[in-house]
């Protein structure tokens, strides 16, 4: 497995709706996620800044960039444009954080 890391930003006043919409994650979002090769995801919220820190594993990065061409993931990021940093196209504005330690 890989073990990713990136960095997005929330829109103030918008942390209890960030979470209420990832609790109730589409099932298949969820099932694209995983059929891309995404395990073991998690996003942290730093609430002085409004950074969010995603950590997921994957099996490989050419499998999880196919995620982004899926229906789910464009219907997804549609969805949640309106509460935080989005490109263009909607897709989240994030930043790939460098791996420097791990302890198993």
């Amino acid at each position: 497995m890989i073990r990713k890391m990136v960095k997005m930003k929330l829109f103030a006043g918008n942390e209890e709706e960030y979470e209420r919409r990832h609790n109730l994650l589409w099932p298949e979002m969820k099932a694209a996620i995983h059929e891309h090769g995404g395990h073991n995801y998690s996003i942290f919220l730093d609430p002085a800044t409004l950074d969010l820190v995603g950590y997921l594993e994957v099996e490989s990065e050419e499998k999880w960039a196919q995620l982004a061409q899926t229906d789910a993931c464009r219907r997804w990021w549609d969805f949640m444009a309106d509460i935080m940093e989005t490109n263009p196209d909607n897709s989240p504005v994030s930043i790939d954080l460098k791996p420097v330690f791990h302890l198993d």
